[in-house]
């Protein structure tokens, strides 16, 4: 197999389907606030202070970052100032941690880890330079994660379908009530990069199936086993750090159902996808998609769209299959599927035996009808290019692992020999070259921490306690050495697509690897990504809704744009975490989504002046409402997020 790169490119998932206005500026809403001593002006003219804006925990190293000129640099000191307006920590700025841009081609550190008493503060630059940061806080990490993961569980609620949507921010109404009827059909058929339906017609193969509910994906309507089950599984993991976090287990709950919709046990089917998002309204304009159109999602259902009718699709969604009826399943699914009913199993364990019994049996199921047996394509969603996958082997270890957990947990022999199942698809894993770090297309440091968890069990002769930390240790060395390169001690990827959640996935894997291990010594890497993505990075932004004083404004996201706040204030889509900066050069106008209906939104940085300004690296980002390619928000995203806040609380 050949070696992927460790952070999978989300293709384009939107086909545009008008020009872009002529101005991209124009009617653009200057929603991010400047922060206190920073005023517009030229670039470069004053330095910058980038910090954590959701705060430091007590007891973790702090870094925040300064840049600017070397010459006001250089002559530069700092003050940590607390609410009342008293120094309290005083110094020089850090060595030179790099070039940035031409406009800031310095960056400077700062370094508060010896503060620890809890409050309010902000930094300000002394000396030849003045500047002051954004305020933050420094408290106990619970209190800090807790509104966070409670705020990630608020993106979940907004992005429910079907009857049982909740209203609040922004407003919703039931949608997509066709899915409780809804027609199977074949597979369409795209070319090798996913960009084209070569169908004239959908297949259909029968029905009707009830597949309402859910979530929605992203900024579309989309939804998919895949990335569902990746969501509920770091759910039900975050509950074992933050049981009582407001709203968590309901959320949790609403995935799993919608999953168990999607297994059909007495058929054994699994379904794939509900909508179709890539239709051929470019070339016959017979289907067009759930891509090609803006619009609020109970739209859909009052479309007169018989069959025949190009928007047939849209209103009266297509199912497409992962297998057929008894045959066996891709294996990245039934390994990922069975993860997540074992998961319900272990928590429904101690309460509600019988309950804990019935998803055991159907997570024994899914697994039993994996295809191990050198499968071909991977089926993920369709087309496949949306979310591209080249392992298996983590889903079945990740898999058999919480099987194996919820049969301990309930006493049933079975047990033992999942375990060694999950120990020998743990060394098939490790034997592969497509190796990743944690992300919706690899899941092998859940899989790991879970088959790490019994401190009294064997693995048997297929893999040992010490490879298993060294494959973490694998994934987190690479963030690492990529941090100590980088001004920002930036861990991913920030030029290739999902770079913020991929930061998460970081966090996540090295507080997992210090649970699993008891070594500590990626947690001040931890602390750094974590800051990273809410606000230590050159844009001065967090690229979680709603957390910090600067955060993404215009999501490019359809109940967002068309039932959100106006002036970023209000009802935003508070917890949903986007895709973060990307290539430079994928960010031109030519390159952003619009439609007719789309609301113009545009979002400045802080201090005014363009995004642009703070570019470097060959990064950039866009606070855009057609910028899918840092402003479009996620399930998958938000759940790494999610779980990498509620294991820094516990």
């Amino acid at each position: 197999m050949s070696v992927s790169h460790p952070f999978p490119r989300r293709p384009r998932p939107r086909t545009v389907v008008l020009l872009v206005a002529a101005a991209a500026g124009a009617g653009l809403l200057a929603c991010a606030l400047p922060a206190p001593g920073q005023g517009p002006g030229e670039p470069g003219t004053r330095p910058a202070i980038r910090v954590d804006q959701a705060g430091y925990a007590v007891g973790e190293a702090k870094h925040a970052f300064v840049m600017g000129s070397e010459d006001a640099l250089d002559g530069a000191g700092f003050r940590l100032v607390d609410d009342r307006g008293h120094t309290v920590r005083s110094g020089r700025l850090g060595p030179s941690a790099g070039r940035w841009n031409k406009a800031y081609p310095t960056v400077r550190t700062v370094d508060i880890s010896d503060v620890n008493a809890p409050g309010s503060y902000r930094l300000e630059l002394t000396g030849a330079a003045s500047a002051a940061s954004p305020p933050f806080r420094i408290a106990p990490a619970r209190e800090l994660m807790t509104p966070l993961v409670e705020d990630n569980v608020r993106f979940f609620q907004a992005q429910r379908d079907g009857s049982r949507v909740l209203p609040g921010t922004p407003a919703r109404k039931p949608s997509h009530l066709t899915d409780r009827t809804a027609t199977v059909y074949a597979a369409p058929r795209y070319d090798a990069d996913g960009k084209e339906l070569l169908d004239d017609r959908l297949t259909p193969l029968g029905g009707p199936v009830d597949v309402s509910g859910g979530w929605f994906d992203a900024g579309d309507y989309l939804k998919f086993t895949h990335t569902t089950s990746y969501s509920v599984a770091q759910l039900l993991l975050a509950q074992r750090s933050l049981p009582a976090a407001k709203g968590l287990d309901a959320e949790a709950r609403h995935g799993l159902e919608w999953l168990d919709r999607m297994w059909d046990g007495t058929t054994k089917t699994l379904y794939a996808q509900v909508g179709i998002g890539q239709g051929n309204a470019e070339t016959t304009g017979t289907i067009r998609s759930d891509h090609d159109v803006w619009r609020l999602p109970e739209a859909d259902d009052a479309l007169d769209a018989p069959p025949g009718h190009r928007d047939h699709a849209i209103k009266y969604r297509p199912v497409f299959r992962a297998n057929a009826p008894g045959a066996r399943i891709s294996p990245n699914l039934a390994g990922r599927m069975a993860a997540v009913f074992a998961l319900a199993a272990q928590r429904e364990a101690g309460h509600d035996p019988a309950a804990a019994r019935q998803w055991l049996a159907k997570a024994a199921a899914v697994y039993d009808r994996a295809d191990t047996g050198g499968p071909g394509r991977l089926v993920t969603v369709f087309p496949a290019a949306f979310y591209p996958e080249d392992v298996w082997q983590d889903d079945m270890e990740f898999g058999a692992a919480e099987l194996a957990l919820a049969a301990r947990d309930l006493g049933d022999g079975r047990a033992g020999d999942w375990r060694g199942q999950a120990a020998r698809w743990a060394r098939a894993y490790l034997d592969e070259d497509a190796k990743g770090t944690l992300g919706v297309a690899d899941v092998s440091a859940l899989a790991h921490a879970d088959l790490l968890r019994p401190a009294d069990g064997g693995f048997g002769a297929a893999v040992t306690r010490d490879e298993l930390l060294g494959d973490l240790r694998r994934q987190l060395d690479e963030g690492v050495a990529r941090a100590a390169k980088d001004p920002f001690r930036a861990g991913a990827v920030y030029t290739e697509s999902d770079s913020a959640p991929h930061t998460f996935g970081l966090v996540a894997t090295a507080l997992l690897y210090a649970r699993s291990s008891g070594d500590h010594r990626y947690d001040a890497f931890a602390a750094e990504q974590r800051g990273w993505a809410l606000g230590a990075n050159s844009w001065g932004t967090s690229f979680v809704i709603g957390a910090g004083r600067t955060f993404p404004h215009c999501p490019s996201h359809q109940v967002a744009n068309l039932a959100g706040s106006r002036d970023g204030k209000g009802a935003i889509l508070r917890g949903a975490v986007v895709n973060g900066p990307n290539s430079a050069r994928e960010l031109t106008p030519g390159n952003l989504n619009t439609f007719d209906t789309m609301r113009t939104c545009a979002a400045r940085p802080p201090g005014g002046g363009s995004w642009q300004d703070f570019d470097g690296h060959g990064g950039g980002y866009l606070d855009h409402a057609g910028a899918w390619q840092t402003s479009e928000p996620a399930l998958d995203y938000t759940a790494t997020a999610l779980l990498a806040f509620a294991l820094t609380a516990g």
